[in-house]
């Protein structure tokens, strides 16, 4: 986790500062452009009232500057929207008196001229409510007079924002801003659009400025924002899965510790279930041996002991190595059709010896007239072998053991019942794990492999079947085996 910590912060800290970076150059080139958008708007501005200036002073030089040619020369400029020229005592010369409420509009124009202006020349534009006037002196027959325009914003959107502004190829919306920060112009809609800056153009437009907007959603720190969340979002399933992977790890690891010290037991308890047989046979074959045993009775005794730990020491061999090939996926199963009684009978005379000499009861109920089944016998005897022995190791004062066959619900209930120790509810879906034994001081006394009930389920299910187990500590169990009456591909 320490290399990802390290990943996460330094990528964190290079995306804040990949933010900071592109967005000062994003507000450099905004700039950039804002500028050059003022300077065409400026240029293009001033050629046309250049334009205008230059036909109106030659006019007035030529002393022809009468109402009628003068109207027609604003006529022909339609960027002029009204033309008043005044003497050096401000009075009116053109046109002969104020027209509409123009006069609100260009006396603060006419204020505002400081005296010096009349020797030095020039020109000055000021804002007079929602309009850009333009004054400059002009020669009349030798005499200074000044010329005050005021400009159509209709025909300056037309002529001048859109020419200049208009062909701008730039993902960024170009617009015009007035005194008022109000928009005159712009290439498309600013509805919803981020305002970046604004640069105020140098002359003839006093107090406007060219804004720079972005589109929604089209803001660089927007774009850098998206790569913030993206990146958090990854780092956050990458430590997800490292956190999942430690978890599991973690689980694995304790698992492969537990099975290990299950393997441990189950050689430690096998190699005990072997060496107990194997000494009661040694121990009664030298007595028969050295001839210590002269009463026949007793011999025969002594061969059937020998010959039940014989079928014990089998039976734990037999599970040894069927849990072997299952665990190898070697196992294989030869189904016939079988009679269910006399396998069920042959598999309790095996335990005939154990029953009678421990003193248990036996019942066995058999109903009559089952069909014969497509089992594999030796593996289910085996199966009932184990299920029958459990019975006898955890049965405690009451020694009593009924097996049960019959079909219910299309199925062959195969039951042995005990009214031994019992298994709590809790442990009752482990007991058919490998290795697994209830961990109670009752049952942990007795030696076991853990791998009987493993095999009982593994049976049942080779056979399309399953296991099934009713308990409760302290009045017994009752194992089930249901087998499918018909054989299933």
């Amino acid at each position: 986790m320490a290399p990802a910590t390290v990943v996460a912060v330094l990528g964190y800290v290079s995306l804040r500062q990949w933010e900071t970076a592109t967005d000062l150059l994003f507000r450099e080139q905004a700039r950039d452009l804002a500028a050059m958008a003022a300077e065409k708007v400026e240029m293009m501005l001033r050629h046309a009232e250049d334009a205008f200036l230059d036909r109106l002073q030659a006019v007035l030089a030529r002393g022809s500057a009468d109402a009628r040619t003068l109207d027609g020369l604003v006529a022909q400029f339609p960027l002029i929207r009204r033309l008043y020229v005044f003497d050096r005592r401000d009075r009116l010369v053109y046109p002969g008196a104020w027209l509409h409420e123009d006069a609100a509009v260009f006396r603060p124009l006419l204020a505002g001229t400081p005296p010096g202006f009349w020797e030095r020349g020039g020109k000055r534009a000021l804002v007079s409510g929602d309009h850009v006037l333009l004054a400059t002196l002009l020669k009349s027959r030798g005499a200074p007079v000044l010329v005050a325009v005021s400009r159509d914003l209709d025909a300056l959107r037309r002529e001048i924002f859109e020419t200049t502004l208009g062909g701008l190829e730039s993902p960024t919306i170009v617009a015009v801003v007035d005194h008022r920060g109000r928009p005159v112009y712009s290439r498309t809609s600013l509805a919803g659009a981020e305002r970046v800056l604004s640069v105020s153009f140098r002359e003839g437009l006093p107090s406007w400025s060219v804004a720079v907007y972005v589109p929604p959603g089209a803001s660089p720190r927007q774009a850098v924002q998206r790569q913030v969340a993206v990146f958090t979002a990854a780092f956050g399933v990458l430590l997800a899965v490292i956190v999942a992977g430690i978890v599991l790890a973690w689980r694995l690891m304790r698992q492969e510790a537990e099975m290990a010290q299950l393997k441990s037991d189950f050689v430690a308890n096998v190699s005990h279930d072997l060496k107990t047989p194997l000494s009661v046979i040694r121990m009664f074959g030298e007595t028969l041996e050295m001839g210590r045993v002269a009463d026949e009775g007793r011999r025969q005794e002594y061969y059937r002991v020998i010959t039940r730990e014989s079928e014990r020491l089998s039976r734990l061999i037999d599970n040894v190595l069927d849990f072997s090939r299952i665990e190898g996926g070697r196992q294989t199963y030869d189904m016939v059709p079988t009679a269910v009684e006399p396998l069920i009978r042959e598999t309790l005379e095996a335990f005939a010896s154990p029953l009678a000499q421990q003193g248990f009861k036996v019942e066995t109920r058999v109903a009559p007239d089952l069909p014969e089944i497509p089992i594999d016998a030796n593996a289910v005897g085996q199966a009932l072998a184990n299920l029958i022995d459990n019975a006898i190791k955890y049965s405690r004062d009451r020694r009593a053991i009924a097996v049960d066959a019959a079909l219910a619900e299309g199925e062959l209930a195969i039951s042995v019942v005990d009214e031994g120790v019992g298994i709590p509810p809790e442990e009752q879906g482990k007991i058919f794990e490998k290795f697994y034994r209830v961990g109670r001081s009752e049952t942990q006394g007795q030696r076991g492999s853990g791998v009987g009930l493993a095999l009982v389920k593994h049976v049942a299910e080779a056979h399309h079947g399953r296991v099934t187990v009713e308990s409760r500590p302290g009045t017994g169990s009752r194992f089930t085996l249901w087998l499918p009456v018909v054989g299933r591909g």
